[in-house]
């Protein structure tokens, strides 16, 4: 098993362009977990799905084809061969993954596709259970966070660039909807571990994030003699 480094945190709180940042800078590879559940319900979305189908959506886990490439940090989401790095991100499709996610079985599936990723190498992995259930030993655990007037905004700016347009107060709604729901799960529900280190980055610039994290995950890497 390589170095792991486990990104938690609420939605909308910059963990995606942080870990890719951190990616680039220290030659870790980047998985994005949530990617993966979110191909899992586009796919439910395009068959057509919905949550009362729970045998239907665990078995999709099998029936589909995910990829993660990664090129210098930039991640390309493949959903059976076809490029969903932007269908993914969709409001429908966010309002319908924290539910399909909760699912116990389907979680269990995917979390060992997660696992197979640390195996041959040095990872960084975001989410909202990596700390505390997919890796409880994960030798960096970090909690980012921000106020979800924050995230929603974030959001927002960021749709804006991708041509969704969907208004700042219904992203607010959807970010408050998911914390909620991102809590209150059975299984791998979004929790502060005791011994994760907690960022706050609702007054931070991307730049300072990003040398925060690395900062803990250097010091780490030189206690475990990695560097």
């Amino acid at each position: 098993m390589g170095f792991i480094v486990a990104m938690d945190g609420p939605a909308g709180t910059g963990k995606g362009t942080i870990t890719k940042l951190v990616s680039q800078d220290m030659g870790l590879l980047n998985v994005d977990t949530g990617a993966i559940y979110r191909c899992v319900t586009l796919e439910a979305i395009n068959r057509g799905l919905n949550t009362d189908n729970k045998q239907d959506l665990i078995n999709l886990v099998d029936e589909i084809n995910i990829e993660i490439k990664n090129n210098n940090g930039e991640q390309t989401i493949f959903l059976n061969n076809k490029d969903v790095t932007k269908q993914i991100r969709t409001s429908e499709v966010t309002n319908m993954v924290s539910s399909v996610s909760s699912i116990k079985e389907l979680r269990l599936k995917v979390t060992q596709i997660e696992r197979s990723f640390a195996k041959n190498g040095n990872i960084i992995m975001e989410g909202r259970d990596i700390g505390s259930y997919v890796f409880p030993d994960a030798d960096v655990k970090i909690y980012l966070d921000a106020s979800a007037e924050e995230r929603a905004r974030r959001r927002y700016l960021q749709n804006k660039e991708s041509g969704i347009n969907t208004p700042y107060e219904e992203l607010l709604e959807e970010i408050n909807k998911r914390d909620y729901n991102d809590k209150h799960k059975e299984i791998g529900s979004l929790v502060i571990l005791p011994d994760a280190v907690i960022i706050d980055s609702t007054n931070m610039t991307i730049e300072e994030v990003k040398n925060k994290v690395e900062e803990i995950i250097y010091t780490k890497m030189k206690e475990k003699g990695v560097i």
